[in-house]
């Protein structure tokens, strides 16, 4: 072997063909253009991910609500009654359980109980908390209370039954023996005449106690009602429309959504009609 020829192991790498001195690799501006490709992908695949999210919790939420109708009727048929609403503002807090006022008759202010009241005086009867601890219900929050599938402390699971009386000072939630629907019958449960929970297609030009018209009439024959406040809740979103479903009197709105604006709206509405709830407590015996 001649002295003059390099040992291959020292020779200069090879330059690629037609491009003197470009080592292999992709350029800043390639890999920019990747980048945004990549992010435009992500940014299509990201918006339907996020609706099939939403339109879970959706389902979600509404399976919990039917499992609460189910808890609720069968507190009634066990009971005789419906329970009053869980209630928490800044300075009371029910933990989860029926909230009654120790007073008979009149609002209840400061003077909240966790007992039992015969007289079935409920502290708020049209914007409290479905009583989840006191239905014995499970994946509550560390206060007691049952959420929706958004799972934020605005996304407690509401709940209203109607504080009217069926019979002189007997409302739904009256646990004297016999209890209101004993006493009320069957015919008077169910009578033409009788107005419960107001249930309206929209809010324009509802009052505190009327849908204003048939037209705009889902139901009077409410007795009570469960609801979540939807995915706008953690967020404190309040439409025209959802504004009547916290403004504590018996009517309610139920529409489909509507996405942005001041009419947005979002919430789950369902209900038990009063007709169910005769069934249900004839099969239980809690009806003559």
């Amino acid at each position: 072997m001649s002295s003059s020829t390099t040992p291959r192991h020292h020779r200069q790498p090879r330059r690629l063909a037609g491009n003197p001195g470009r080592q292999p690799g992709f350029s800043l501006i390639e890999i920019a253009v990747v980048l945004v490709i990549v992010t435009i992908l992500l940014t299509t695949l990201a918006v339907p991910l996020a609706s099939q999210v939403q339109a879970r919790r959706t389902e979600d939420t509404r399976k919990l609500l039917e499992e609460a109708k189910e808890a609720l009727l069968g507190f009634a048929m066990a009971n005789g009654r419906f329970p009053c609403p869980a209630f928490a503002n800044a300075t009371s807090n029910s933990a989860g359980r029926e909230s009654f006022c120790v007073a008979a008759t009149g609002a209840c202010v400061g003077s909240e109980t966790q007992t039992v009241q015969t007289h079935g005086n409920c502290s708020n009867f049209y914007d409290g908390f479905l009583p989840a601890a006191s239905l014995g219900l499970a994946g509550l929050d560390d206060q007691g209370f049952a959420r929706d599938a958004w799972g934020s402390q605005n996304s407690r699971i509401r709940y209203a039954v109607f504080g009217g009386t069926i019979v002189a000072n007997f409302p739904f939630t009256n646990s004297a023996t016999p209890s209101a629907m004993q006493q009320a019958t069957i015919s008077n449960l169910g009578a033409s005449a009788t107005d419960y929970l107001q249930i309206c297609n929209s809010g324009t030009g509802v009052t505190a106690t009327t849908c204003n018209g048939a037209a705009n009439t889902l139901t009077t024959k409410a007795p009570i009602i469960l609801y979540s406040l939807g995915a706008n809740a953690p967020t404190g979103g309040t439409g025209t429309d959802e504004s009547k479903n916290v403004d504590g009197n018996i009517v309610f709105v139920s529409h489909t959504p509507v996405t942005g604006g001041a009419n947005e709206f979002d919430d789950i509405v369902t209900w038990i009609p009063v007709s169910t709830i005769i069934k249900k407590m004839l099969d239980a015996g809690k009806l003559p």
